[in-house]
This record gives structure tokens, sequence and C-alpha cells, in this order.
């Protein structure tokens, strides 16, 4: 399997689950807590910090800490290369 399959296959893990998309779809608003998060997607603490173990290590979410807090944010620069180079390995002219 080529880098990009792989990378493909790990995105579609990330947001191949609808508690995860809505995650996703919450930090497309902006970076929150987990706390905040919770309240946001309806979730238990413990299954929003599963969900957002997963999305980190699908490089899809970024966390940063401040003081006690730890923010989670889209990883935009990771997600817009993947789906750039997606789009230029679909236009390649086939043989």
């Amino acid at each position: 399997m080529t880098d990009l399959c792989n990378e493909i296959e790990k995105f579609g893990k990330g947001i191949g689950n609808a508690s995860r998309y809505r995650i996703i779809e919450a930090l497309l608003r902006g970076r929150k807590t987990v706390g905040e998060l919770v309240k946001l997607v309806n979730l238990s603490q413990p299954a929003v910090s599963q969900h957002l173990k997963t999305l980190k290590s699908c490089n899809l979410v970024v966390d940063e800490r401040k003081g006690q807090e730890v923010y989670y944010a889209v990883n935009a620069e990771y997600t817009i290369n993947l789906l750039m180079h997606l789009v230029k390995d679909i236009r390649k002219p086939k043989a």
C-alpha cells in the first residue's frame, strides 16, 4: 500500500465514526477543551477523551496545554495537505 493509501485509511478511521465526526465539527468552530466538547457533543468525558485519542493518532487533531487546560483543534495543515495529495493523485492520467 502506498503512503497516501495509509494516510487516507487513517483519515477514514478518524472521521468514520459519528461521534468523532461531531467532535471534528465542533472543533471546526475553534479550539475547545474536553469539558467544552462534552457539552457540545453530548458524550461522557471518558468517551470524548477516547475519541480525541483516536483523532490525534490519525493526525486529525492537535492539542496545546495552557496551564492546567488542554485545548484541542483540528489539524488543518495536515488535513488540507492530505486532501490536496488525494486530489492530485485522482487527477493523474491513468495509463
